[in-house]
């Protein structure tokens, strides 16, 4: 299935209607939704990518995402997301909209915020694993296992945007 994005330009503008995999390609700039969720007891939600996805397949992440399909906003882009992959409803709340400088290719990538309550049920053809983690935990498993690095960047702007005790 083609997955059809808006190509946008370094200020967030719509240029065009484009394949994401041709974005992708050629390096034009599209938009990614992600989120960060966090349980009652200020726990984040980890998972592992599963193992046959093209990109970083098997890589552990701290938010769940993806691409902004036409006409769909960052925050409708990161509810849907967060129930096609870990079949989760929850308020989305945006905290930063970014140009990311991805391993990949560069994206705008809006990073949301949700209060989870309940147990994910993931899609197990793109997430292997999930757990909760408290920053500590998190801060000791980027040390001994795989991340993806854009992952990575997004945690550490929803930490200084959110104005959480752990960011700063």
């Amino acid at each position: 299935m083609t997955e059809l994005v808006e190509r946008v330009d370094d200020q967030d503008r719509v240029l065009g209607v484009v394949r994401r995999d041709e974005a992708i390609r050629r390096g034009w700039l599209h938009r990614i939704a992600t989120t960060v969720c966090r349980d009652e007891q200020g726990r984040f939600l980890v998972h592992r990518r599963g193992d046959a996805l093209v990109r970083f397949p098997g890589y552990h992440e701290v938010t769940i995402g993806g691409a902004v399909a036409v006409g769909e906003s960052y925050q409708q882009a990161a509810a849907r997301e967060l129930f096609e992959e870990l079949g989760i409803r929850a308020v989305v709340r945006p905290v930063v909209t970014f140009l990311c400088r991805g391993e990949l290719g560069s994206y705008w990538l809006g990073v949301h915020d949700a209060a989870v309550t309940g147990t994910p049920a993931p899609d197990r053809s793109v997430v292997a694993w999930t757990g909760w983690m408290t920053h500590p935990e998190l801060q000791a498993a980027v040390k001994n296992r795989r991340f993806i690095p854009d992952g990575q960047e997004a945690f550490r702007r929803y930490l200084a945007a959110s104005g959480s005790e752990f960011g700063g």
